[in-house]
């Protein structure tokens, strides 16, 4: 399934997407998609329903974070073997924890804001795993089936602030970094997030191309290892890391975001979003 929230902030509606790509109206069964519908009995009752017997949704409504309840944004740094060598760095022995600050949290069409000071803009097109079911200190070999789905993160970073301290999280939590959706798709629909293709653009340039494979830690090692450290709740969201192509790799000033850029992300069975760059805050 895909499912979705749509309308203006604030005021977003329930929905699922059919198999023709149209937005389809889940209103009728449900008021809202939090922790309790993407647990796994939650699940099951939507999976019943035809999307084509839903009501459509007529013309092109903003699509919000695909559900709330969001207690934890944790996510992964250089997971990716070719954006470890970009950035110069080893590769990890152990995946490397950091946060999102959950104020960050917007919706996958929504504007970026560069906060006062920001002269470092950068975009990092990441895989994220929404939890469906709680896990504490699960196996690998379980951690995949405490998994409801999988989403799109921009885990928008302003790379100034981030490397003033061996401390990420002041470049990482800001306002608007964290853009989730269009939609969480269910795993019955992604049997292995290790093959998903990917890509970003910025104003129509190709900046990252790659596939989950290159992951240096799977989702499964990913989940199975942030359980040892804290409970992860139904609807806490781990971004699993970005390929190489960032601004930060590419070594030239100019690559990094400015106002008025449009940065267009897309994962195979996902969907895309798309973000506006705003006019830095004064």
């Amino acid at each position: 399934m895909k499912l979705c929230r749509y309308g203006k902030n604030g005021y977003e509606k329930p929905g699922m997407i059919d198999a023709q790509g149209q937005l389809r109206d889940l209103s009728g069964v449900i008021s809202n998609i939090d922790q309790e519908t993407i647990s796994p009995k939650g699940l099951a009752k939507l999976r019943k329903i035809r999307p084509e017997s839903l009501p459509l949704v007529r013309g092109t409504p903003r699509f919000g974070v695909p559900y709330t309840g969001i207690s934890k944004f944790v996510a992964i740094g250089l997971n990716y073997r070719l954006h470890a060598q970009e950035s110069g760095l080893p590769i990890p022995l152990e995946p490397v924890i950091f946060n999102k600050w959950t104020t960050s949290i917007s919706g996958p069409n929504d504007d970026i804001l560069p906060p006062k000071g920001c002269t470092k803009l950068d975009y990092e097109l990441e895989l994220g795993i929404v939890i469906g079911s709680t896990a504490q200190n699960v196996s690998e070999d379980k951690a995949l089936e405490h998994v409801a789905g999988y989403a799109i993160v921009n885990d928008v970073s302003e790379r100034a602030f981030q490397l003033q301290s061996t401390q990420w999280d002041k470049g990482k939590g800001c306002d608007t970094f964290g853009p989730i959706g269009p939609w969480l798709v269910t795993t019955d629909e992604i049997k292995d997030p290790q093959t998903l293709d990917m890509w970003l653009d910025v104003n129509g340039e190709r900046r990252q191309a790659s596939n989950t494979r290159d992951m240096i830690f799977t989702c499964a090692h990913i989940v199975s290892y942030c359980s040892r450290f804290m409970t992860l709740l139904p609807g806490d969201i781990i971004t699993t890391g970005t390929p190489s192509g960032v601004a930060l790799g590419i070594k030239d000033r100019n690559a990094f975001l400015k106002p008025g850029d449009v940065v267009t992300l897309h994962i195979k069975g996902l969907g895309e979003q798309r973000q506006l760059v705003l006019p830095l805050q004064r």
